[in-house]
């Protein structure tokens, strides 16, 4: 509470209030209000598509392709839907979607764990010179591989399959990188300690090692799922049939030379994103806990 000073002065006394220190009262900067509103501003440009999607898969064809453009629809149709269902044969593309994702998530993992922690906690003869040969292949695009991959894949008589399409992506410099970099920020007490117990180099990696890069390896599981869902060019190089498509290659199907039935397309996109938000839903407070500690300290 404030402390009252009385003054006399004469035959009026003076009332003066003295709050303590530490107290007073604190304005937030104006800065931080417009950080605020550029980031709603963000936000909101990066959401309504998204929105403009669901709204989309809403509308009847006249109403995509009005001029000025429709925000809402007159009357919310399902049969974007219903022509999606009848003319995707969804529940084959959706199999071997996940069953493709699957592969080259668990593939990948297995790979970029075992490769990062060689080159964080191992010390050989050209491993630096190894190293910066994966950088290299970060600065590569993916697209001057992809004559050696289909020559690859068409030598091991693998066109048209599952394991076509994930295999290619089990091997990451990326996933080796961002591991890797997990690895480095660990101490080696915890390593150290496992070895006097009598743990072997494998035993060390995989019960003491592993366990504590944890959230990075669920972020890059959620990174490889991403990659993987989202993958149309490759995929469509090497499947011919409708029974090996992916969502993505039966939703570029959709578009039409002469014209394109954007609300089905916009159905078909929405109902294929939402394994993705599911996935991520489950697994971002990993995600961004392995974002924010994959070798910031390294």
């Amino acid at each position: 509470m404030a402390d009252t000073l009385l003054l006399d002065k004469g035959d009026a006394s003076t009332t003066v209030s003295r709050k303590p220190s530490g107290q007073a009262p604190r304005r937030r900067p104006r800065s931080q209000w417009r950080i605020h509103a550029i980031l709603t501003v963000c936000a909101a440009a990066m959401v309504f598509p998204f929105v403009w999607q669901i709204l989309t898969a809403f509308k009847t064809i006249q109403e995509s392709r009005a001029v000025p453009p429709v925000f809402l629809p007159t009357a919310f149709d399902f049969g974007a839907f219903e022509r999606f269902f009848a003319g995707v044969p969804f529940g084959n593309m959706l199999w071997v979607s996940i069953a493709a994702m699957v592969l080259r998530v668990a593939g990948q993992l297995l790979v970029c764990t075992l490769a990062a922690y060689g080159f964080a906690r191992f010390r050989f003869p050209g491993r630096d010179a190894l190293f910066i040969l994966f950088l290299v292949m970060l600065m590569a695009p993916s697209q001057l591989f992809l004559i050696a991959q289909f020559d690859l894949m068409k030598a091991l008589g693998l066109l048209n399959t599952v394991p076509a399409i994930a295999i290619p992506g089990i091997f990451s410099a990326f996933g080796t990188f961002l591991l890797r970099q997990a690895f480095l920020a660990l101490p080696s007490d915890y390593e150290e300690a496992a070895r006097l117990d009598g743990a072997n180099a494998f035993q060390v990696f995989w019960r003491v090692m592993l366990p504590m890069v944890g959230p990075t390896v669920a972020a890059l599981a959620v990174l490889t799922a991403l990659y993987s869902w989202n993958d149309l060019l490759w995929p469509l190089i090497v499947t011919t049939s409708p029974d090996t498509m992916t969502l993505p290659v039966g939703l570029a199907n959709l578009q039409g030379q002469y014209g394109t039935d954007y609300p089905t397309l916009m159905a078909g996109s929405f109902i294929a994103s939402l394994p993705l938000v599911l996935i991520f839903i489950a697994l971002q407070r990993q995600f961004f806990a392995g974002i924010a500690s994959s070798g910031l300290k390294g």
